[in-house]
This record gives structure tokens, sequence and C-alpha cells, in this order.
């Protein structure tokens, strides 16, 4: 499978695909495609299917196989940002945030994530669910905003807010730190709580999360009761 990736701060990822080629997709994530390009609904199982829901996803997958020749077919970023390309081996799985699948090409697999210490579960916020992306194949992701990409070296650590972490290496551990201090806690608008990663492996940082621009526009729309 051949692909381009075009049109940021609204991108798109156009690919082309040999007779027989598949490519999956989240269910309503095609934009337009070939003719040649059938289609086929699958859910995988309950558990499946479940945990795609758990992550943010749809319960079901489309996948796309080029027909009676070449194909091509389009995916597009559903917020302003990138669509990022990782090429996924048996050895280099990665951690994605919530929603950030978009699609991938046959032979990668798709699972929930879910960070096993206890404190991450309870304070890490959208940290605690995430997408584990494994297999053999080429997966496109999307970023909210711009990107931001760190190597961190055996035990460095990047304390972030956990919005903003969009990918890491499944080699990256990923725990919860308390804001110390009272006041920093209560009035530093940062929240209780940091997301700590560390190293070895890459961390790529989205610089606006969907999150916090949904909270933004919400808190600039009139109240019901003003």
């Amino acid at each position: 499978m051949k692909y381009q990736i075009k049109g940021e701060p609204m991108p798109v990822v156009i690919c082309h695909l040999e007779q027989g080629e598949t490519v999956t997709c989240e269910s309503g994530a095609m934009s337009w495609m070939s003719p040649n390009m059938e289609m086929k609904t699958e859910g995988g199982g309950l558990g499946k299917m479940f945990g795609r829901m758990l992550s943010g996803e749809n319960m079901f997958q489309n996948h796309y196989e080029a027909k009676h020749g070449a194909g091509m077919i389009a995916f597009a970023s559903s917020f302003p940002g990138a669509i990022r390309a990782f090429e996924i081996t048996p050895s280099s799985p990665i951690i994605c945030q919530k929603k950030s699948f978009l699609a991938s090409s046959e032979g990668v697999q798709l699972e929930t994530y879910y960070q096993k210490k206890l404190s991450t579960g309870f304070f890490g916020g959208e940290g605690f669910v995430m997408q584990k992306i494994s297999g053999n194949g080429v997966v496109f992701i999307e970023i909210d905003g711009s990107t931001v990409e760190y190597n961190l070296e055996a035990g460095q650590q990047l304390v972030v807010d956990t919005g903003y972490l969009a990918m890491m290496d499944a080699s990256v551990k990923m725990d919860i730190q308390q804001i110390k201090g009272v006041k920093n806690a209560l009035f530093g608008g940062e929240g209780m709580f940091n997301t700590v990663v560390t190293g070895p492996g890459r961390v790529l940082l989205q610089t606006m999360p969907i999150s916090g621009f949904a909270a933004l526009i919400a808190s600039l729309l009139p109240s019901k009761n003003g």
C-alpha cells in the first residue's frame, strides 16, 4: 500500500491499494474512494467490540478491499491537527490516546490498553483507557493540533498534562504525580495531578487537545441562567 498525507491543518490520508489489498478503518471514517473498493463491516466478537467502545472507537470496523484492479480510498481528519503514519512490527507496538485510530493496513491490531497502576486509573483522567496498536503494518493516527516529538533515554522523564499525550512507544512507562502544595493544586489552574512518562522510547505530544478545546468553547457559551 502506498499513501499520501495532504492538507494540514485539516489533513487527509489518501491510500493507493493494489488488487486484493485491504485497509481497515473506524466505522464512518471513509471520505472518498474509487468505485472498485468493496466494504465489509465486522465487529470481531463482543470482547473486542466492548474494548473498542471503551477506548473511544466505534464498536464496528470497516474493511475495504480493492477489487478488479488497483483502488484508492481516503480518510480525513475529524479535527484540526495532523495525521501521522507509523510502521508497526511485532517488536514495536505503540500506545495512543483514545479516538486517535484512523485507519490501518491489514495485519494491524487495535485493542484497549489500561494503565496497570491503580493510582493512574483513579487520577489519570484521559490517560487511564488508551489504545494499543500492534501487529505488522502501517497505522494512521490523528493528532490534535501540532505535534512535538521527544525521544527519551532510559530513565529520562517528562511531566505532561494528560490531555497533551498523544502517543508513546509501548516501552515508555506512564504514571501520575500529585502537584505539590495545597495552593498550587487548588488555585494553580493545572488540576491536582500531572502525568509522568519515563523512557526509553518516543513520546508524541499534541498542542491542542480536543478535550481542552471543547472546555474552552463551553466556557464561552452563555449559561441557561444568564
